[in-house]
């Protein structure tokens, strides 16, 4: 297991994530969304406790329990007063290593997940970028870590278990932990808790063809037209991540930004607009959502499209100054906040094979100025848009 750590001296809290090699892309096919039932289901009862013990216990750290699931991990983990870490450690491993994985709190677990995706039709913003994120990553990489309600039906306890057997690989888990922490107690907790476990295989993912430049409608009688568009760029291992990085917070950093201005102040197209950068380890791109009526529809996508196009034509020395001041308060934000550390040294290792320092990336972001950008654009034009739209009436792509 990589143990990973990053002292904050200004802070009483602490917060660790176990990030396990389970996420959507790893699991077998047909087997979308057990990555939300295992998330829960280990949390039912672990140890000697029960899930009422379990969850008392918990409550009794004072913690608050952090949990998701993405395309590579599901992770586990919490924020606490720093003074509980060894307890809370203690009880996180019961959990991983010997979870109850009762039949009757399956049931239960699996029911939730099924709730989450019906909850899709009633929330059409964040099930459009869930399709987005499907059609334009290849496959498996881009699998809902929801799943499909057909695939969570037929789901057995036993499939769960086998799958938490196979993919809850400590070899390749990463810990990280941030904030107020004697490092090498951890280290000898950590050894001690989980040093009699054996270490598996890595998952070995096949990447399937990608499909850019593809439009996929899922039609909706609603009032609204839900549209998601994302297009490729630089990966985060790139030399022209940064310039990536300033360059959407040019398109989207904020209400001075250019698609909030464009789109939505100048021509009244729609009531909300917004693009970031979205990565994982393989591929990046950047992800833009847009809600409006039918009818401003296709004019609200040919406009943001030729905003994302009219970018390298050139851009102000001032909408570069308040980009990296957008980027750089951000940083400030993460570096007060115990859980956003632990969760992005645990992220910058899995994604780059180290853990970036704050200082550094706020020295990569000042180092851009606006001929860096404009060459990173010219290098990397936006083309072949995956777009998916949700809504009574389709678009067209040009």
């Amino acid at each position: 297991m990589v143990v990973l750590g990053e002292p904050m001296e200004a802070v009483e809290s602490v917060a660790f994530d176990f990030m396990l090699p389970a996420g959507a892309s790893q699991l077998p096919d047909g087997c979308g969304g057990v990555g939300s039932v295992i998330a829960d289901w280990i949390f039912k009862g672990a140890g000697d406790k029960d899930s009422r013990g379990l969850g008392d216990a918990l409550d009794g750290l004072g913690l608050h329990r952090v949990s998701s699931v993405g395309s590579s991990h599901i992770t586990v983990g919490a924020v606490l007063e720093a003074g509980n870490l060894a307890k809370a450690i203690e009880l996180y491993a019961d959990i991983i290593l010997r979870a109850g994985l009762k039949e009757d709190q399956f049931e239960l677990a699996r029911q939730l997940a099924i709730d989450g995706v019906c909850a899709l039709d009633d929330d059409p913003r964040h099930k459009v970028m869930l399709k987005l994120r499907e059609q334009f990553y290849p496959s498996p990489l881009g699998r809902s870590p929801l799943g499909e309600i057909t695939e969570l039906k037929t789901l057995t306890a036993e499939k769960a278990k086998q799958i938490i057997k196979n993919n809850f690989n400590l070899s390749q888990t990463i810990f990280a932990v941030a904030g107020k922490y004697d490092f090498d107690a951890i280290v000898a907790q950590v050894e001690k808790l989980f040093s009699n476990t054996k270490g598996g295989t890595q998952q070995r993912v096949v990447l399937g063809e990608k499909s850019a430049g593809k439009y996929t409608h899922l039609h909706n009688d609603g009032a609204q037209v839900h549209i998601g568009l994302m297009t490729e760029t630089v990966k985060p291992t790139d030399e022209d991540y940064y310039n990536a990085r300033v360059a959407v917070s040019v398109l989207s950093g904020g209400m001075s930004a250019r698609l909030f201005t464009e789109v939505r102040e100048k021509r009244g197209l729609c009531y909300a607009v917004g693009a970031q950068y979205h990565s994982l380890k393989e591929v990046a791109g950047i992800a833009c959502y847009a809600g409006t009526t039918p009818e401003k529809a296709q004019e609200t996508l040919d406009v943001i499209t030729a905003e994302f196009n009219r970018l390298g034509d050139g851009i102000s020395e001032e909408e570069i100054k308040r980009a990296k001041v957008g980027l750089k308060s951000a940083l400030v934000l993460q570096s007060e906040s115990s859980g956003s550390r632990a969760s992005g040294i645990g992220g910058d290792y899995y994604t780059l094979g180290k853990v970036r320092s704050l200082d550094e990336i706020k020295n990569k972001i000042e180092a851009t100025t606006v001929n860096s950008v404009l060459g990173f654009l010219s290098n990397n034009k936006f083309k072949d848009f995956t777009v998916v739209t949700i809504g009574p009436k389709k678009v067209k792509i040009k």
